[in-house]
């Protein structure tokens, strides 16, 4: 058994594409996407388009999905990067319809696959939050955090944008990375493929090219808000 994990497209339909494409040479069983599907990127309906047209995905809710249906919460930025963002937010909601955000508001925000020789516990950012951040290098904040369905043997998850595959107490944790917006330094798309065979389990951390410079344009042909910021990341692979 193959399973595909991604998480983190942000709108960045061209990288998601370029991982589509190589999973399809590959003989994946199913693909889960792990939330924060749309917001920040140049092409956030057609994420949703290329989405819905997929017939062996399982979705998730991210934190960026959230703030696209609800706003972002009272104190969770400065005032003035809470303005720029609210711009992107209103981009954003100008190019989705009221279906699109009905889609994200039913989203569900945790999948659990116990049917298999290793049990998967998979979220976006912790099994309790959207919004959690847990490092790579917390192991007491990954035993306490993440690590909460004792029967799991594999944790996996997104949210940070940075990969990483970890063993802890016999156990894995691992991050996903982010197909749209990576901050690792390491500006490829980034996935997991989880391979599951008579009990026996591998992980593959992916990175894969595509068009960085298309995806620029595109923020620029749109009218972007946050160009800047936003093209800097799809370049370079660095926190905004």
């Amino acid at each position: 058994m193959k399973l595909a994990f991604l998480s983190d497209i942000h709108g960045n339909a061209t990288a998601l594409e370029a991982v589509l494409n190589e999973l399809n040479q590959q003989e994946i069983d199913k693909i889960y996407i792990l939330g924060d599907l749309c917001f920040r990127g140049p092409e956030p309906k057609r994420v949703l388009e290329i989405i819905h047209g997929l017939s062996n995905v399982e979705v998730i809710k991210g934190n960026a999905d959230e703030w696209l249906t609800d706003g972002f919460r009272d104190g969770e930025f400065p005032e003035d990067a809470l303005a720029v963002l609210n711009e992107e937010r209103n981009w954003t909601l100008q190019r989705l319809t009221d279906e699109d955000l009905d889609y994200l508001i039913q989203l569900p925000k945790e999948i659990l696959l116990d049917e298999l020789d290793s049990i998967i516990h998979a979220f976006h950012a912790t099994p309790d939050s959207l919004y959690e951040v847990v490092p790579a290098d917390d192991a007491q904040k990954i035993e306490d955090v993440i690590m909460q369905k004792d029967e799991a043997d594999i944790y996996i998850y997104g949210h940070t944008h940075i990969p990483y595959v970890r063993s802890m107490h016999g156990k894995s944790v691992i991050n996903t990375g982010s197909v749209g917006l990576p901050f690792d330094g390491h500006p490829l798309a980034s996935y997991v493929v989880v391979d599951i065979e008579e009990g026996r389990h591998r992980f593959h951390l992916n990175r894969v090219p595509y068009n960085r410079e298309h995806v620029v344009e595109l923020y620029r042909q749109s009218g972007y808000p946050n160009l800047k910021a936003l093209g800097t990341v799809i370049y370079y692979g660095v926190r905004p």
